[in-house]
C-alpha cells in the first residue's frame, strides 16, 4: 500500500555560512542558519519520508540541542529516513520537492541535487523531482531573508 508524507522546512539566510541545498554547496553571499548544514531541501524531504511511514519529524531523531549534529551534513538525515523505510519492508516510490528562493539561481544545480538526494535514499534519480521558484519578491523569501522547501514522498509499505 502506498503511503504519502509531506515535509516543509525554512531557514534564515545569514552572512558567514555556506549555502547548501540538496547536498550541493552553492556560491552565494549568504548561507542558511541552522544547527546542521541547514540544508532546507534535504530536511523537507527527510520529514516527507518519515511522515509517509508514520514516524515523528526530523527534530525528534536529530535534535538541534544535540552537539553531535552541529554542522552535520543533512545527507545523514536522509539516509536514516531511508533505513527506517527499509526496516519496515518498504520502498521509496518517488519524491517531489520545491525550493522557494529569490536568489541564487537554483536551476543550474538541480541535476546534482537530484543525484545527491537519490544516492542518499538509495533510489534512481528519475524518482526524485526538484523544482525551484521565487516568491515574486513577496514576504521573507522575497526580501531574501530566508529559503523554504516543500517535499512530498510516496512510500510503498507492506500491509
Amino acid at each position: 500500500m502506498v503511503h504519502v508524507g509531506i515535509g516543509y522546512d525554512v531557514h534564515q539566510l545569514v552572512v558567514g555560512r555556506k549555502l547548501v541545498l540538496g547536498g550541493v554547496e552553492i556560491a552565494h553571499t549568504k548561507g542558511l542558519d541552522g544547527h546542521s548544514d541547514a540544508d532546507a531541501l534535504m530536511h523537507a524531504i527527510t520529514d516527507a519520508v518519515l511522515g509517509a511511514i508514520g514516524e515523528v519529524d526530523i527534530g525528534h531523531f536529530f535534535p538541534n540541542t544535540d552537539p553531535r549534529w552541529r554542522g552535520a551534513p543533512s545527507r545523514i538525515f536522509l539516509e536514516e529516513a531511508a533505513k527506517r523505510v527499509k526496516a519496515r519492508g518498504g520502498r521509496i516510490v518517488n519524491i517531489d520537492s520545491s525550493l522557494m528562493a529569490e536568489a541564487p539561481k537554483i536551476f543550474p544545480h538541480i541535476v546534482a541535487m537530484k543525484a545527491n538526494i537519490a544516492s542518499a535514499l538509495g533510489v534512481d534519480p528519475k524518482k526524485v523531482g526538484v523544482k525551484a521558484t521565487t516568491n515574486e519578491r513577496l514576504g521573507f523569501i522575497g526580501r531574501e531573508e530566508g529559503i523554504a522547501a516543500m517535499a512530498v514522498a510516496s512510500v510503498d509499505l507492506p500491509e
